[in-house]
């Protein structure tokens, strides 16, 4: 199956995916982590992981048969991921654009396509973030770069500003081999985290994590510990990615959707407060904001006016 792996991986480039790589669908040797992420109660209110967790060590639960997984990364990197949080409010760098999940989902389908062109018998699945598979490991495991002590995967090439994605096949293909951890002595993301969710090197502590808080975590409030070290990030958080050297070789993505939208309209966030539910909608239709709600989107803002020490 060379012939047909470097086929693939030429179809992935050409499609405008930067990074490919293929592991072998074995059990992956950090799988047993999540075991002990789970008892330490590091996914906070997140109960699918606990759910899906037999499904997440196992690969063949989310696709029988599976053989070999075929790992993508698509850069997002744009000005939008500068240092510091963004003005008025935080969004996350990958949040500033069009929704990931429906950019890349439409390019997999038409890679896959390709594939089958390639070899017809071939079954597979699209795995773009919704699915109970830990991706990180099995891009590391497919030698798309090596998971950073912020947890994220870092590419020498790129840096870590990019999306994940994966397809399941059932057949055997060539293996890539992993890289080696070049993170080395550099702490900078640990010490730089505001919440200090990142307790010690590779581990995270989601519970504490801005992201997690802004995007995940569905009370009315923040923990009063938490809230006051948020600043003004209002969708993910982005620190810990802005102060890894390895981001020095991020590169502008090519891809327009990633681009950032502007909203002219809600200049401050006493504007962003105010927005009506039903512009919102119409507004986040199409961007990853969705997710949060409009009721926690206001709760989030009105964290971030606390902090900013304007009254809301």
């Amino acid at each position: 199956m060379t012939e047909l792996s470097r086929q693939i991986k030429e179809s992935a480039l050409r499609l405008g995916f930067q990074l490919v790589g293929i592991a072998p669908a074995d059990q992956p040797a950090r799988s047993k982590f999540l075991d002990e992420w789970l008892a330490r109660q590091y996914h906070g209110t997140m109960d699918w992981m606990q759910t899906h967790s037999s499904v997440r060590k196992n690969i063949q639960l989310l696709f029988p048969g599976v053989k070999s997984v075929i790992c993508v990364g698509h850069n997002y990197y744009s000005a939008a991921c500068g240092n510091g949080t963004q003005k008025p409010a935080g969004i996350s760098c990958y949040a500033r654009g069009k929704d990931y999940h429906a950019v890349i989902k439409r390019k997999l389908k038409v890679l896959f396509a390709e594939i089958k062109k390639l070899h017809p018998a071939v079954q597979g699945r699209l795995c773009v973030d919704s699915a109970p598979l830990p991706e990180k490991i099995w891009a590391e495991a497919a030698g798309l770069g090596w998971q950073g002590k912020h947890t994220n995967l870092i590419s020498r090439d790129l840096g870590s500003w990019f999306f994940l994605a994966e397809i399941l096949v059932n057949i055997e293909l060539e293996n890539d081999s992993p890289v080696s951890d070049c993170c080395g002595k550099c702490n900078a993301c640990l010490k730089a985290c505001p919440t200090g969710a990142l307790v010690q090197p590779y581990l995270l502590d989601a519970s504490r994590c801005i992201s997690y808080l802004t995007i995940e975590y569905r009370a009315d409030r923040f923990p009063e510990s938490l809230a006051k070290k948020m600043d003004n990030w209002v969708f993910g958080c982005d620190v810990c990615q802005q102060v890894c050297p390895w981001n020095k070789f991020s590169k502008m993505t090519s891809e327009p959707e990633y681009l950032p939208v502007n909203h002219p309209k809600y200049s401050t966030l006493t504007d962003l407060l105010s927005m009506p539910e039903s512009e919102f909608s119409q507004i986040f239709r199409s961007s990853p904001l969705r997710r949060t709600g409009y009721k926690n989107f206001r709760r989030n803002v009105q964290n971030a006016l606390k902090n900013s020490g304007v009254s809301s």
